[in-house]
């Protein structure tokens, strides 16, 4: 089985540096459309079409497989939403500046809960529990995931076969990451290159 990761497209918050987590549905900005647009056009080329998309229930992430896999019934799957940023939800790193609990955040290298919000270890859990279960029993040999970047670290770091470290995964909007699915179950993965 394939898979392939692919980030979700620019949204206004994106542009503003914003922590956009679970709790704001932002829809694509124009921007964001047009970026999604040019890589529908460069996807066609790379890759074979899914059989099946797996998306988050976020619009932006709808939005996202929708322009690049227009022909292609979307599975949402709950548990593949961005991390839950709590109080620190809708806000860039200037409004956060000389708050002590985000400076206290940032210092452990963001292993601590966001205030009100997840820990990267739920996070992590809640991704892989929902993205194995996704893919249990599938029968496709083709399949996209169009999620957020935080899903696409939180997969990665701990599925991925090198076990690197969460944020060398790191994705641009709309950006892939080819994956070839080794074990189901537990669910083990090779990105491509590993």
């Amino acid at each position: 089985m394939q898979l392939l990761l692919i980030r979700h497209s620019l949204t206004a918050g994106n542009l503003e540096h914003r922590y956009i987590g679970c709790r704001t549905d932002e829809p694509l900005c124009e921007a964001g459309i047009a970026l999604t647009q040019q890589k529908a056009v460069e996807f066609r080329q790379l890759f074979p079409a899914p059989e099946l998309v797996l998306v988050s229930p976020m619009q932006r992430c709808r939005q996202t497989a929708e322009i690049l896999f227009p022909h292609v019934s979307q599975k949402i799957v709950l548990g593949l939403q961005e991390c839950d940023f709590g109080a620190f939800e809708g806000k860039n790193y200037q409004e956060l500046s000389g708050d002590t609990s985000y400076q206290a955040w940032i210092d452990s290298g963001g292993t601590l809960a966001f205030p009100e919000g997840e820990s990267r270890e739920e996070f992590v859990r809640r991704c892989c529990a929902a993205l194995e279960a996704a893919l249990q029993s599938r029968q496709e040999s083709h399949i996209a995931a169009v999620v957020h970047g935080g899903t696409i670290m939180a997969v990665l770091s701990a599925l991925e076969q090198q076990q690197k470290a969460y944020f060398s995964w790191q994705v641009k909007p709309c950006t892939p990451v080819f994956c070839r699915v080794v074990t189901l179950s537990p669910l083990r993965l090779a990105a491509s290159g590993s």
